[in-house]
């Protein structure tokens, strides 16, 4: 049967391609189009047909067609006015993608014919991937609230899983590769009970890369909201389901990190894929300048999402809920989340997105991660996102960075991050996991190469080595970069170990980046975003396998000691005649104002005493072995031995005198 429209039989609800009886129906939002048309492919990606949405309820432009089904390909496109300074870019000869894709037939890729203006334009349907009508809707029964993470791992997906000896040629860099036995058993090995996903949803290459023979390597530049790229999930969100059900069997939890802040539409000059064609005055944000519109870039990416209109709001919302009931995924992290409560005044935790998450029948039963700033004014919101959410502490990052690397001063700040980072998360009935710890991420430097470069070595990336975080608080232990010094080696490996023991003996969430874990370099790279190659992928012929089992010993030390992993703040008081927590000199004696503002003081001890279960943590950041005394643990028992950071011997004589290898984390038990 040709495709044809059944006249006045569209529906204005739900939005997208909705599989029915006796066709299909499309419905598109979109406030200023006069026109929305349906264009349907064949297999060789011809166009067969256009057909003219003749409903309309509201803003919402619907028809029912015909003779197709699941399978079908299509695309759309709009006519109205076209007003660049207006903020308006409609133009019939742009194929553009539905928001609610759940499919496509192949991946983005930017051509310079896509952001062409209307009066030069040229018919963009050969460049542009097609939608795939996917049958029904499972509706799956909402997850079980999801438990607050013992270990969050990062992970990019290609890189972490292209070059994995234990993963199918066919499958490595897809997400199926996540399933691989080796993949979970190393997973579980390392403690990690939550996995979280860079961007897994439909992107483009920036403009540029092209030209410099680059690709994205991390997904941050999303086109497609809801329909999962082809390069990542060739099986679709069938896919994710099958390894989320998998991962979820092991006990591990499956998070996607997701990016409702922009598009890869960029600025104005940037390609018109979908929103901007559709209906850019609804979906982004502008500014007035001189009485023309610009597109404000609060994102430093060249455009924002309008997360204050109704129909981005109900965009992201009915995205969201799509990757949980279908994808199987267990909650999300929000990249540069202060955009969704972002409104004329700024930023509003109470904001009306950020509400509809939190009381969502779905997602408020999920994990809630946000990334607490963005580039805009008064964009930088660490602690204010409310008790639901969890929220990466770059502060915490940066100042146990700079313990280490010898500042001044450092002593207080480092208690403050070891007991939850009480300024920013203690209010509100917000506890320490509320504070995702990490000492290196994604973006920046790998942890090896955080004690290996003094500054960062980004020509690759063509940029002239402009790119990427000046301020990394790293050192290189005396020479930059690789070398074969056994003495520098050494000492480098020294310090990766005591900025892991530090992590995992914080209050909080701690979270661990793929590879960091096995020693892995990117040569100083510390915006390694195009770099799809041996940059980031990561080489597990070489892994650090010395380095793993540390990683899994602090895992199972967190776990066995509530002392380290209760969820309270300290605050000194007694409890049943016992100190939750004293911080102590390496006299023994219990910390005085003098004392923390030694700005050479090297040494912390931090004696807890949680549920009966008593450790005492010494920090020695000095580059020479010190002695420390031991008060005598509460009760009848004594201090040994628990864990030691370096591979040092650690003597603890009966008197509580403890020698404490340079640059080392000691734990004793009690």
């Amino acid at each position: 049967m040709k495709p044809r429209l059944v006249p006045n039989a569209g529906r204005a609800d739900p939005l997208g391609a909705t599989v029915a009886a006796d066709g299909v129906n499309f419905a598109v939002y979109s406030e200023n189009a006069s026109t929305i048309l349906v264009c349907l492919f064949d297999e060789r990606d011809r166009e067969t047909d256009r057909i003219v949405l003749d409903g309309r309820d509201g803003h919402v432009h619907h028809g029912l067609v015909a003779g197709i089904g699941a399978g079908a390909r299509y695309g759309l496109r709009a006519d109205g006015r076209y007003a660049p300074d207006q903020g308006l870019f409609f133009d019939p000869e742009k194929l553009l993608v539905d928001p609610y894709a759940r499919r496509l037939d192949r991946a983005f890729a930017y051509d310079a014919r896509l952001a062409l203006p209307r009066d030069r334009a040229v018919d963009t349907a050969a460049l542009v991937p097609k939608a795939v009508i996917v049958a029904g809707r499972e509706n799956l029964a909402p997850p079980s609230r999801v438990p607050r993470p013992g270990l969050i791992y990062e992970v990019p997906v290609r890189a972490f899983t292209k070059r994995h000896p234990g993963v199918a040629t066919g499958q490595r860099g897809t997400v199926s590769a996540l399933s691989a036995p080796r993949i979970i058993e190393h997973f579980r090995k390392i403690g990690a009970d939550t996995v979280e996903l860079m961007p897994v949803a439909a992107w483009v290459d920036e403009w540029h890369l092209g030209n410099l023979g680059l690709t994205n390597a991390w997904g941050y530049n999303p086109i497609a909201y809801s329909a999962p790229d082809p390069r990542l999930m060739p099986g679709g969100m069938r896919e994710l389901r099958e390894v989320t059900d998998q991962l979820r069997q092991a006990g591990i939890n499956v998070v996607l990190d997701v990016v409702y802040n922009h598009t890869g539409e960029g600025d104005l000059s940037g390609p018109t894929l979908s929103l901007k064609g559709l209906d850019a005055p609804t979906y982004y944000q502008f500014a007035s300048e001189h009485g023309a519109l610009r597109l404000v870039n609060d994102t430093g990416t060249g455009n924002t999402l309008n997360c204050q209109h109704p129909a981005t709001q109900r965009l992201i919302i009915d995205s969201l809920r799509l990757w949980v009931r279908e994808g199987g995924v267990s909650g999300f992290r929000f990249d540069l989340a202060t955009i969704l409560g972002r409104d004329g005044n700024g930023f509003d935790a109470e904001a009306p997105l950020l509400q509809a998450i939190r009381k969502d029948s779905v997602l408020s039963r999920c994990l809630l991660i946000a990334e607490p700033w963005d580039v805009g004014p008064g964009g930088y919101q660490l602690g204010a996102f409310g008790r639901q959410f969890l929220e990466w502490n770059d502060r915490y990052r940066d100042e146990i960075r700079r313990f280490w690397r010898g500042d001044g001063d450092m002593l207080g700040r480092l208690a403050d991050r070891l007991s939850g980072s009480s300024q920013e998360f203690r209010h509100g009935g917000r506890r320490p996991t509320a504070s995702v710890n990490f000492v290196a991420a994604h973006d920046g430097f790998t942890l090896a190469d955080v004690v290996a470069y003094a500054n960062k070595h980004n020509a690759a990336n063509g940029e002239g080595n402009r790119d990427g975080h000046n301020q990394n608080y790293s050192w290189n232990n005396g020479v930059e970069g690789e070398t074969d010094d056994k003495a520098i080696i050494s000492a480098r490996r020294r310090d990766v170990r005591a900025l892991l023991a530090t992590l995992f003996f914080s209050r909080g969430t701690p979270m661990l980046t793929a590879g960091d874990e096995m020693g892995r370099t990117q040569g100083g790279n510390n915006n390694a975003y195009a770099q799809d190659n041996e940059v980031t992928w990561l080489d597990w012929d070489k892994a650090d396998v010395e380095l793993i089992d540390f990683v899994a010993q602090l895992a199972e030390f967190r776990r066995s000691h509530p002392a380290l992993s209760d969820d309270h703040f300290l605050n000194g008081h007694k409890h049943h005649g016992v100190r939750d927590v004293i911080w102590l000199s390496a006299a023994g004696t219990e910390m005085q104002i003098g004392d923390w503002h030694d700005a050479r003081g090297c040494v912390l001890g931090v004696q807890l005493n949680i549920e009966n279960n008593q450790v005492l943590l010494w920090f020695n950041r000095d580059r020479v072995e010190l002695k420390a005394k031991c008060p005598p643990p509460h009760g009848d028992g004594r201090w040994s031995v628990g864990l030691v950071s370096s591979q040092e011997h650690v003597k603890l004589e009966k008197s509580g005198q403890v020698t404490l290898p340079p640059r080392t984390v000691v734990a004793l038990v009690a």
